[in-house]
């Protein structure tokens, strides 16, 4: 199979990524094989391929939103027919058997593997998954389509959970790329009023086209003071203007997987009057399927810009220099 390969952590304008024909992999006990169609460019895998997360597997196959069909099974394989369509995410494996696990808390599981960090993933041709955290991908996506969700839009998905908004409440984004673009369309489904944050004039008219109150640049707070917030920036600065901008009793949820040093906080200005600050951790299978279950019924449309397999290490430049207005997708040809 061709794939794109990572075998040196580097910034991702040196093109750590090398076009390679790896042996097909073979589906074992309880796993499926699944033929690529789609594979979405996710912020994690930056920080994956240039070292921000500690090191794991080298040389790895980078790509952990992965729609496909599939193409085979191992043994005892049964929950999907050969040809299903299936999704293929961060969370890929899990112990099964601690507190976290028994208590619905499986992200917090110290044993837990992630696909295109300890296992191969979703840029190339094939890719191996365990059954048992595949994803059944709903009618109303392409591959395309769908593949932004699996990641960007689990962990949205998640990250909106936590910052508790009420029925008709107002929510800040700050930040606003692959993740916040379906957050925004969920939130607006539930009837929350949303106001954007973000970088970037391509961001920002973004954000108003997808329906955004109001949208402003760092720096700027919403006007009117929000019952929930979510950082997905992942500069460590935002959060103390994430938490000016929630009223008393407020949540801020941290949705990164790496966030550069957040600076010192300010407890009356910051914290008091009750204010919640949350962090995000992977995400469980639960929250796959709420998030595929909801999605389908907005229905969510990512915004999406394609580019083939080779092309992998030019998506992950532009990702980093923020432009990509919404989502980067990989297509297998």
């Amino acid at each position: 199979m061709k794939a794109m390969l990572l075998d040196r952590i580097a910034p991702v304008s040196d093109e750590p990524l090398r076009l390679v024909d790896l042996p097909d992999p073979r589906p074992g006990p309880g796993e499926i094989l699944v033929r690529v169609q789609a594979c979405g460019v996710c912020r994690t895998d930056l920080h994956v391929i240039e070292g921000d997360l500690p090191r794991h597997t080298l040389p790895i196959v980078p790509g952990h939103q992965v729609v496909g069909v599939v193409e085979s099974r191992g043994a005892g394989a049964d929950r999907f027919t050969t040809g299903e369509r299936v999704g293929v995410a961060w969370l890929r494996g899990t112990c099964g058997s601690c507190g976290y696990c028994e208590r619905g808390e499986e992200n917090l599981c110290s044993a837990s593997l992630y696909t295109g960090y300890h296992e191969h993933g979703g840029y190339a041709e094939l890719c191996v998954v365990p059954e048992a955290f595949a994803y059944r991908i709903p009618d109303a996506f392409d591959p395309v389509q769908a593949a932004p969700l699996l990641c960007a839009g689990i962990i949205g998905y998640r990250a909106l959970e936590r910052a508790n908004v009420p029925p008709g409440g107002r929510l800040a984004l700050f930040g606003f790329g692959s993740s916040a673009s379906v957050v925004i369309q969920i939130a607006l489904h539930r009837g929350y009023q949303v106001d954007v944050v973000t970088r970037g004039d391509s961001h920002r008219d973004l954000a108003r086209a997808m329906g955004a109150g109001w949208v402003g640049a760092p720096g700027e707070l919403p006007p009117d003071e929000a019952d929930g917030a979510i950082v997905f920036a992942p500069a460590g600065e935002i959060v103390p203007e994430a938490l000016r901008a929630v009223r008393s009793g407020g949540t801020v949820a941290m949705a990164g997987i790496y966030m550069t040093p957040v600076p010192e906080l300010d407890y009356e200005t910051h914290l008091f009057h009750e204010k919640n600050l949350r962090s995000v951790e992977a995400n469980t299978r639960e929250d796959g399927r709420g998030l595929l279950r909801e999605a389908a019924e907005v229905p969510v449309r990512a915004r999406v810009t394609t580019f083939p397999l080779a092309a992998a290490n030019e998506a992950l430049l532009r990702l980093k220099n923020d432009r990509i207005d919404g989502s980067a997708v990989l297509v297998m040809d």
